[in-house]
């Protein structure tokens, strides 16, 4: 039985990581509309990854026989100043959900719940990449300024993602199913 304090507070994480996935696709809407197609296909494989995050967190709590509350998720901004500032934004997004992860370890620990927290040790890692690759994408930005042949080498760079399923969840195979 999962602890009615862990219980509330994946059920906010669920919720954060909804929001995250918004964010990343309205932030690819926006990279759609300025033609940047490259930036459009990362941030909407970053939305993916949010989702797979969020079902992560469903799942847990349905195996755990918790109660997932799914929650109304706030609208996430539709425009931002440059392709900087949307990952200015990221980082700081991404250093914000980190917060909230570790918060989640810290009661896990308070709580003793030694199952949650093995499932945190998973996202702590992820949040790790979460940032070094924002802050990766920041940097080369910055180094491009004002340069277009920069943003588009950038832009053919960034269209090579491709979503990979780290968390199992919505490959029937790799869930065990």
């Amino acid at each position: 039985m999962l602890n009615p304090k862990i219980e509330k507070a994946i059920n906010d994480q669920i919720n954060a990581e909804a929001y995250s996935a918004y964010l990343y696709l309205s932030m690819s809407a926006y990279f759609e509309r300025m033609n940047l197609p490259g930036f459009a296909k990362w941030t909407y494989v970053q939305y993916l990854e949010e989702t797979t995050h969020s079902l992560k967190f469903f799942k847990y709590v349905n195996e755990r026989s918790g109660s997932v509350k799914i929650m109304a998720i706030k609208e996430p901004p539709m425009e931002w100043k440059s392709p900087m500032h949307v990952f200015e934004e990221i980082l700081k997004h991404e250093q914000y959900v980190t917060s909230l992860i570790n918060n989640l370890v810290d009661l896990s620990l308070q709580e003793k719940d030694h199952a949650s927290n093995n499932l945190l040790q998973w996202y702590v890692a992820e949040q790790v990449e979460e940032e070094a690759n924002a802050s990766l994408i920041l940097g080369h930005l910055k180094r491009t300024g004002d340069s277009k042949d920069g943003l588009f080498m950038l832009d053919k760079e960034l269209s090579v993602r491709i979503f990979n399923d780290a968390t199992g969840t919505i490959n029937p195979m790799a869930a065990g199913a």
